[in-house]
């Protein structure tokens, strides 16, 4: 039972994926000719990481909740063996 539930609360975090900088080519004339498509690829870009910036805040208060869950249990197992 316990190592079902660690692997589904290992689950969000593994879903936060940082997405990988957009390349931009070195040579103007390279911009100039895929203008377009490297726009497109820092609009995904920016698109991408605030999703993500959304995604390891949500862990980060999932995690939070879990430790203050098991730092009460832990409290609770001192006072049970003391």
């Amino acid at each position: 039972m316990l190592l079902i539930l660690g692997v589904v609360t290992a689950g969000p975090a593994a879903a936060c994926i940082s997405p990988e900088p957009p390349f931009l080519p070195q040579s103007e004339e390279d911009m100039q000719t895929y203008a377009d498509l490297i726009r497109g690829d820092f609009e995904a870009y920016i698109a991408d990481v605030q999703e993500y910036f959304r995604c390891i805040d949500g862990e980060r208060a999932r995690a939070f909740i879990e430790a203050s869950e098991v730092s009460e249990e832990y409290g609770r197992f001192i006072e049970a063996v003391e």
